[in-house]
């Protein structure tokens, strides 16, 4: 007979939406139980965000002692790789903030579990553990923050060998000679990159017309400038149809919207990136009347679904599929479970694609501003005329600051540049505040500093820009 518990909330999921659920329920005195199938940390944490973030960084040092260290007066003889130490080394980054979550769910009071989750009614929930044992737990309260897997395409079915995920894409044993990716989104340009920076060559198939599509033109036009500089090939207009064993490699065939004769491609490797699907199957949602739409659980600004005490969180529950919007409704979940006036009201949610050069946004572009209906203005400033940038060696980059004409409400933030990532928190916070140009121009930024070029973006916005010519 299944041993029986009670709770009064219980989380499905322990990635960057479910474990900061467990955390915040813990802080607010509320019993909570958090249930994982695999490891703490979710996909964000084990195979996703920080360990692609690790490579990613690994690669970059290579790169620049390599190929631009004797610049700086930096000689160095023979770099080289050594993928298993530097897997290792993204292991041990990994385990810390792994181990890091299960000691904050219990230091806040939440129990942990692992094993395989389904809903059995709408306050019931069986949990089989990897012996087979199953255990139900009652709750009052349901979360659901299962997140999202990667999506297979017909021909390209994963088995971890020729074709990889992107899960698969950051365990290589080796670096692929030759590697093909399939999808130009931030996935697939973000791995590629990396791997053509410690020596593969990389081709980067697309679709659609252009990669990285839905970002400003002029900011996907800078990542593909340096993508050629690194030797990567990008095809747009190009699907992947099939694949063959050929020779010891894959033979990946290609079909070109131009209408020309199909095209074949040798890899050692072949990354599918073509997107992300939400994982609600399974999970007994349907049977307990849970809405779904395309795989997404319906949610309200509460996080509620439409069946009282079942709530949803993170990619599970619609786009932007993000992990710092997972730990916002992570939060906000909560406080609602623990009877507090809370919901999802934010004015932006920054986005960051971790390429070269690195590219932000906060708000919306001057594009989606007009077709809004509103006269707008724009600011722009260049790295190359920021003092930080050019000491660290780093100059391709611009931000963009977007204002309303009449009003000067910052209503977008743009940002390509390595650094981006770092700066672009202070767009976000402007946005969110309802912040004036005048706000971000006014305030002194410490120099010399990347966030400089922001300030000085929302100084051109209003013809006062001190370090270059205002337009």
């Amino acid at each position: 007979m299944a041993d029986t518990i009670r709770t009064e909330a219980l989380v499905i999921g322990a990635g960057p939406g479910g474990y900061v659920a467990g955390i915040r329920l813990g802080q607010l005195k509320k019993k909570a139980i958090v249930v994982e199938r695999d490891k703490p940390g979710g996909i964000c944490l084990n195979v996703g965000c920080i360990p692609s973030k690790a490579l990613i960084t690994a690669s970059k040092y290579y790169d620049k002692l390599k190929n631009h260290g004797a610049e700086m007066g930096l000689l160095a003889d023979n770099v080289r790789v050594d993928m298993e130490k530097m897997q290792g080394w993204k292991g041990e980054v990994v385990s810390k903030l792994t181990g890091g979550v299960r000691t904050l769910l219990k230091a806040n009071g939440c129990d942990y579990r692992t094993g395989s989750a389904k809903l059995v009614s709408r306050d019931a929930v069986e949990v089989t553990d990897a012996a087979g044992a199953v255990t139900t737990i009652q709750a009052d309260n349901i979360v659901i923050a299962t997140g999202s897997r990667p999506v297979e395409i017909p021909g390209f079915k994963f088995d971890g060998k020729r074709i990889v995920d992107s899960t698969g894409a950051l365990d290589f044993a080796a670096v692929p000679e030759r590697l093909v990716v399939v999808g130009g989104g931030y996935i697939g340009i973000e791995i590629g990159t990396l791997y053509a920076k410690l020596g593969s060559k990389v081709t980067i198939v697309e679709a659609l017309p252009t990669i990285l599509a839905g970002n400003d033109p002029e900011i996907v036009q800078l990542v593909a400038r340096k993508l050629k500089k690194l030797g990567v090939e990008v095809m747009t207009g190009a699907k992947a149809k099939s694949w063959t064993e050929a020779g010891g490699r894959a033979a990946v065939t290609l079909g070109l919207d131009n209408g020309g004769r199909d095209v074949t491609l040798e890899a050692d490797k072949v990354l599918v990136a073509v997107g992300r699907r939400p994982n609600s199957e399974g999970l007994g949602l349907a049977e307990v009347g849970v809405k779904i739409d395309k795989g997404f659980v319906l949610v309200d600004k509460t996080l509620r679904t439409n069946v009282p005490g079942i709530y949803a969180i993170g990619d599970v529950a619609g786009q932007p599929m993000l992990a710092h919007k997972a730990s916002k409704e992570a939060e906000i979940v909560a406080e609602v479970i623990a009877g507090h006036r809370a919901e999802l009201d934010v004015r932006c949610i920054p986005a960051v694609i971790f390429s070269d050069p690195e590219v932000a946004s906060a708000g919306i572009t001057a594009d989606e501003a007009e077709k809004r209906g509103r006269e707008v203005k724009v600011g722009k400033f260049p790295f190359a005329a920021l003092g930080r940038a050019i000491a660290n060696a780093d100059t391709d980059g611009f931000v963009k600051v977007v204002i309303d004409a009449q009003t000067k409400e910052v209503l977008g933030i743009h940002v390509v540049g390595n650094g981006a990532s770092d700066v672009i928190a202070e767009a976000a916070l402007a946005i969110e505040m309802g912040a004036l140009a005048e706000d971000i121009a006014l305030t002194i930024h410490a120099h010399p500093t990347l966030p400089e070029a922001i300030m000085e973006a929302a100084k051109a916005s209003l013809g006062e820009a001190i370090h270059i010519q205002n337009r």
